[in-house]
């Protein structure tokens, strides 16, 4: 009997104090949102730009352009940024030769943002491929984006597609679908 409640004694010691040290608090750990998500934007220059939320994933109305509450903007083939000459944010970007499932974590610095309407962080053409005899759109493989939200999360984003939006009529397509995947860190870290 002296075993057995000496054995029970230090049971009743050890696993509480082993429960506590293996515990993980959810602060302790903040992983990544991994999504894979989709926008269409209109088949024009002159369209409006699309504006996106990496934090909720969503779009966001052309009335909150002025906002600090997307983080890029996309018309046709060309993306904006949330800063400078396009919004209040503090939005960056950097485009890397990198595959997606090899970038482990985010520049420091080097985040380049519109400085004007003429100069733009993300060059026009810089991350795409253009078959002039099909007119599609694909990404270039093996370029991965960082991003800096505007209100400084990190993100790294692939563009997996760029798809008409079927049916259409006549020589081009209304509207193009952008498929995208990204994984946005909600604690300001840098890792992936």
């Amino acid at each position: 009997m002296r075993m057995t409640m000496a054995a029970a004694i230090l049971f009743t010691a050890i696993i509480p104090a082993t429960w506590q040290a293996c515990s993980i608090k959810k602060d302790d750990i903040i992983a990544g949102i991994e999504k894979t998500d989709s926008i269409k934007v209109n088949f024009s220059s002159a369209s409006p730009f699309v504006f996106f939320n990496f934090k909720n994933g969503v779009v966001v109305p052309n009335s909150d352009s002025a906002s600090t509450k997307w983080d890029f903007g996309l018309r046709f083939t060309t993306f904006i940024l949330n800063k400078g000459a396009y919004g209040p944010g503090n939005a960056g970007a950097i485009l890397q030769n990198t595959l997606y499932t090899a970038a482990t974590s985010a520049p420091e610095t080097g985040y380049a943002y519109d400085t004007t309407t003429s100069q733009k962080a993300i060059k026009d053409g810089s991350w795409y491929n253009y078959n002039p005899i099909t007119r599609s759109f694909s990404p270039k493989a093996g370029q991965t984006f960082f991003f800096r939200t505007a209100d400084d999360r990190y993100v790294k984003m692939e563009l997996l597609a760029v798809d008409y939006e079927l049916p259409f009529s006549g020589p081009t397509p209304s509207k193009l679908i952008y498929r995208f995947r990204y994984t946005y860190k909600p604690d300001g870290t840098r890792n992936f």
